[in-house]
């Protein structure tokens, strides 16, 4: 199968390309390295299954022109996390909006099948946990622009299920809580890479707020074959699945037990959220996943513990410092 894959040279993008490939796929990535890096996809630099394209989705000519190439996209793309948001709310709605819409209206000009990717932040302030996919979304100020990722995935929802009751576009949606693992950074406000390369220097590890916000940590290696099954699943069409961890954990929790595994003596400081964010910075309490239904579809369950996560990202990260590497798929 020919596979388009948006965002591919990212985090999760780069591990859902690996199973891509592994299975015998023919990939195409499209990625603007915002955030992306081809050194996420240097463990096929020798494949002639792979092409990676550096470019926009808000380029609709070669959206449009990659789409017609394709049996199969995953949109992956996307502006992500807290500190890009906040610093750069506007350029961040653009992409999320004018991007997703671009690619998703393609495919449904030819009834190609959609995997999109969502996220947990759709559901808001709504700390009624677990969250179903039916939960309702709770939202702050409009002028906030914390709220502005999760009005535009929202609507990239939307617009999806809209082509898929009016057009039949193939199309399934996965929400993301929080997914962690190898190769993805701390510049965007990751909280786990960034608790891990603060403990290997020895620094103290940074807590925004109080510390008593909670959530769940899915292993990219649990879910990105679950994004590839979903894809693949028929029943999962014209709907949202919940993939993330199943141990709720605070952050300040969070930051002990990065410091437990990986040794480190460094001790934590908490940071009020007007000194990390914006003015006005609102957080959710709580967040935490309902994935029964991704396990009546495809049989999802989390294999990978927290702190066996925790403990390869450290070794990822101080691979690199050494100047060694280490591959993870």
């Amino acid at each position: 199968m020919k596979v388009l894959v948006t965002g591919g040279a990212g985090f999760i993008g780069s591990h859902v390309i690996d199973r891509l490939l592994g299975r015998g796929d023919e990939v195409v990535v499209l990625d603007d390295m915002s955030s992306g890096r081809p050194e996420n996809l240097v463990q096929h630099s020798s494949s002639d299954r792979l092409a990676l394209i550096s470019g926009s989705i808000l380029d609709a000519p070669l959206v449009d022109d990659l789409v017609e190439q394709s049996e199969m996209v995953f949109h992956l793309a996307a502006a992500v996390g807290v500190k890009l948001i906040n610093e750069s709310p506007l350029a961040s709605l653009r992409v999320n909006l004018r991007g997703s819409e671009t690619v998703l209206e393609s495919a449904a000009r030819r009834q190609t099948p959609v995997l999109l990717a969502s996220t947990s932040e759709v559901y808001g302030k709504n700390d009624r946990v677990p969250l179903r996919e039916d939960a309702d979304r709770v939202l702050g100020s409009a002028w906030k622009s914390k709220w502005s990722y999760a009005e535009a995935k929202g609507i990239d929802e939307f617009v999806a299920h809209c082509l898929w009751e009016s057009d039949g576009l193939p199309v399934a949606t996965v929400r993301l809580f929080n997914t962690v693992g190898p190769r993805q950074r701390g510049r965007y406000g990751m909280v786990i890479p960034r608790f891990v390369e603060q403990a290997l220097r020895g620094e103290d590890l940074t807590v925004y707020g109080d510390g008593r916000q909670s959530r769940c940590f899915g292993d990219v290696r649990d879910v990105a074959p679950a994004v590839i099954a979903i894809a693949a699943t028929p029943e999962a069409r014209g709907k949202a699945v919940n993939l993330g961890g199943g141990e709720e954990i605070t952050i300040g929790d969070l930051a002990t037990r990065v410091i437990e595994v990986t040794g480190s003596t460094s001790g934590i400081e908490y940071i009020p959220y007007e000194r990390a964010y914006r003015l006005g910075f609102e957080d959710v309490r709580r967040r935490v996943p309902d994935t029964s239904l991704a396990k009546e579809l495809i049989g999802y369950e989390p294999t990978i513990g927290l702190d066996e996560t925790i403990a390869s990202v450290a070794e990822e990260r101080a691979a690199q410092r050494s100047g060694r590497s280490v591959l993870r798929v």
